[in-house]
C-alpha cells in the first residue's frame, strides 16, 4: 500500500474520532476512487505513490469543475462544499507552481528541444516541447496550464 493511501487512511480515523463529517466524506471518497483505480483494469495491483497523486489530482479536477459548474447555475451553497472537499483533497497534493515556475519550465523544455533539433521549435514540435515541460512539472502543475504556457512560448 503507497504512503498516501495509509495517511488517507490514518487521517480518515482521526477525522471520524473528531466526527469531521465533510472531511470524512471526502476522505471515504478519495479512497474509493484509489480502490476503484487498483481494481480497474484487466488484473488487480497496488498504486504506486505518483499512481496515487494523479487519482488524487483528478479528484480534485472534478471538484474545481463542479463548483464552477455549481456556481454557474446559481448553486452557491453546493458550490462551496465542492471547494470545501478540494480543499481537503489538495491537501494531500504536492504544492501548485505559480505561472512564473511553469513559463520558467516551458523555456527550459523549449531550450531542451531547441538543443535537441538545432532550431527554435515552432507549434509543429508542441508535442516535444509538451513532453518535457510536463516531465518536469511532475505533477506540480495543470496539463492545461502547462499547455497554455506553452502555446504562448512557441507563438
Amino acid at each position: 500500500m503507497g504512503a498516501l493511501k495509509t495517511q488517507l487512511r490514518a487521517d480518515l480515523t482521526t477525522a471520524m474520532r473528531a466526527r469531521e463529517t465533510l472531511r470524512i466524506a471526502t476522505l471515504r471518497l478519495t479512497l474509493a476512487a484509489i480502490t476503484n483505480a487498483e481494481v480497474g483494469g484487466d488484473t488487480a495491483r497496488e498504486l504506486n505513490d505518483a499512481e496515487e497523486q494523479a487519482v488524487l489530482t483528478r479528484e480534485a479536477r472534478k471538484r474545481r469543475e463542479a463548483a464552477e459548474t455549481y456556481a454557474g447555475a446559481g448553486r452557491t451553497e453546493l458550490a462551496d462544499a465542492e471547494r470545501a472537499e478540494e480543499r481537503i483533497i489538495e491537501e494531500y497534493l504536492p504544492r501548485q507552481l505559480d505561472d512564473a515556475a511553469v513559463t520558467a519550465l516551458v523555456d527550459e523544455a523549449v531550450r531542451q528541444v531547441t538543443d535537441a533539433s538545432g532550431a527554435r521549435p515552432g507549434r509543429a514540435q508542441m508535442g516535444q516541447v509538451m513532453k518535457a515541460a510536463t516531465a518536469a512539472a511532475a505533477g506540480r502543475a495543470e496539463g492545461a496550464r502547462v499547455a497554455a504556457a506553452v502555446r504562448s512560448a512557441l507563438a
